[in-house]
């Protein structure tokens, strides 16, 4: 049927895109809500890069690596996109933000006053506001891509080539 018995293995690999924009072409976004915001971004003439940098962090005893959503390259801040807030995700950024106190890391919830659990009193934006983190509704504000950002690039905060 197309491939023969020895090569099925090369048949299965598939190409693997090289840049953001080829990762864009090929996959798309992983939800509407990361699509919306790049069409946003694209739409008002912001430079960005999506999931382009990889942070590297350590759950104890195992390492780890986050990609952002977006990277604004014009200030160095990293937006997060969530349709829903796990714990799970909840952990890791409090682990980014604790060994990577530099870095600019914001989110755009989809509802943000959506509850982190059912029966909490605490919400996904009460959330960001007690660890510190700014956060927004829906679409990336165009304030944040001329706000100067942090004082180091994520590049030399992270030790990784621009």
């Amino acid at each position: 049927m197309g491939v023969s018995r020895g090569n099925w293995r090369q048949a299965r690999k598939k190409y693997a895109p090289k840049t953001q924009k080829e990762v864009g072409l090929r996959y798309g976004f992983r939800s509407g809500l990361e699509e919306t915001n790049a069409k946003h971004l694209e739409a008002n003439g912001i430079r960005f890069g999506f999931e382009s940098i990889k942070v590297r962090y350590t759950v104890p005893e195992s390492r780890h690596t986050y990609n952002p959503d977006f990277h604004l390259l014009e200030n160095g801040i990293f937006i997060e996109t969530k349709g829903k807030l796990e714990p799970k995700d909840r952990a890791k950024h409090l682990l980014i933000q604790m060994q990577h106190p530099d870095l600019d890391i914001r989110f755009v919830f989809q509802r943000p006053h959506d509850r982190i659990y059912k029966g909490s009193p605490t919400t996904y934006a009460m959330w960001a506001e007690k660890h510190g983190f700014k956060w927004a509704t829906q679409v990336i504000p165009l304030a944040w891509a001329s706000e100067p950002g942090p004082k180091k690039k994520p590049e030399d905060v992270l030790g990784i080539s621009a």
